[in-house]
C-alpha cells in the first residue's frame, strides 16, 4: 500500500459506523472510515451501493437522515451543523450533477465563498481575480468563465472543472468529489486530474468517489475501498483499483457476506 504523504497539520474526517438514508429507507448500513490530511481515499462500488449517498449526508443535504452513528471533523461532531457550517469547518462538496444556478457569477460566487471561508485573509478585487485566474488556468478554462452564470449554459465537462476550480480556490481541509470523472472526455480528464494533483498536500484530505479506475490512472489514491450495501466490504491499495477493473465487484460480493440492496 502507498505510504501516505507526510502531513504537517492534521484534519481528521472520522465516520464511524454511520447509519442513514432518505425517506425512511436505510442506504448507509454502518460505514465507517478515517480520512486524514495528506491522504487521498477512493470509494468505488457499483450503482446503488450509497456512494453518492454518502457524500450528501457528510455535506448535511436536508433530504437525508442519520438513523445512528456520527460523522466527527476535528474530533467534534458535524451532524448537528449546516451545510454551509460545514463547509466554513473546511468540508467541500463536488457534486456528481452540479446546479444551474442563473442570475449569479461564477467569478462573484467565488468571491463571496472565499471571503466565507477565509475571513482572514484580506484581498484586494484585482488580487483576488488573478489567484482565480491562475487556478482557471490549471484547468484550461478562459478567464470569461468567471462572467457567466454559475453551471448555467455549462457543458457537462464545464460543470465538473467549475466544481474543482471551487477547489482549488476555497483550499478546503477535506474535499469530497463525487465522481469527478464522469462525463468526461480524456482530455478533459487528465485535466481534472491534474488539477487534483495540484490540490493534493499535506494541508487536505481528499475523498474520491468514482466509479471506474480511469481517474485513479492519473490520481493515485493511498488507500481504495471498495462499498457495497451501504458500508465498506474491501480495502487496499491502488493495486484494488486495477483488480476491479479487471474482474468488477462479482468476486468481492461472492466473498462477502452482506447483503447486496
Amino acid at each position: 500500500m502507498t505510504e501516505p504523504r507526510e502531513t504537517t497539520e492534521m484534519t481528521v474526517l472520522d465516520i464511524r459506523r454511520l447509519y442513514a438514508g432518505v425517506e425512511g429507507k436505510t442506504i448507509l448500513r454502518g460505514l465507517s472510515l478515517t480520512v486524514k490530511s495528506g491522504e487521498i481515499h477512493a470509494i468505488m462500488g457499483p450503482n446503488g451501493s450509497g456512494k453518492s449517498t454518502l457524500s450528501h449526508v457528510l455535506m448535511g443535504h436536508p433530504k437525508y437522515e442519520v438513523f445512528k452513528g456520527d460523522v466527527l471533523l476535528d474530533g467534534e461532531s458535524i451532524l448537528e451543523l449546516a451545510p454551509n457550517e460545514r463547509a466554513q469547518r473546511g468540508l467541500f462538496l463536488g457534486f456528481q450533477y452540479p446546479m444551474e444556478v442563473p442570475g449569479v457569477k461564477l467569478g462573484s460566487f467565488l468571491n463571496i465563498a472565499y471571503k466565507r471561508m477565509h475571513p482572514e485573509e484580506e484581498l484586494e478585487v484585482a488580487e483576488f481575480f488573478g489567484y482565480v485566474d491562475e487556478r482557471m488556468d490549471t484547468l484550461n478554462m478562459d478567464a470569461s468563465f468567471g462572467a457567466r452564470y454559475l453551471n448555467d449554459g455549462f457543458s457537462g465537462g464545464e460543470k465538473k472543472r467549475a466544481e474543482v476550480l471551487q477547489m482549488l480556490v476555497l483550499r478546503p481541509s477535506i474535499a469530497i468529489l463525487d465522481e469527478s470523472d464522469s462525463g468526461l472526455d480524456i482530455d478533459a480528464l487528465k485535466t481534472v486530474a491534474r488539477a487534483i494533483d495540484k490540490f493534493a498536500s499535506p494541508e487536505n484530505g481528499i475523498l474520491l468517489i468514482t466509479h471506474y479506475q480511469r481517474l485513479l490512472d492519473f490520481v493515485t489514491p493511498d488507500y481504495v475501498h471498495v462499498m457495497i450495501g451501504g458500508k465498506i466490504v474491501k480495502s487496499g491499495g491502488s493495486d484494488l483499483a486495477a483488480k476491479l477493473e479487471e474482474l468488477g465487484y462479482k468476486w468481492i460480493k461472492d466473498e462477502s457476506t452482506i447483503e447486496v440492496i
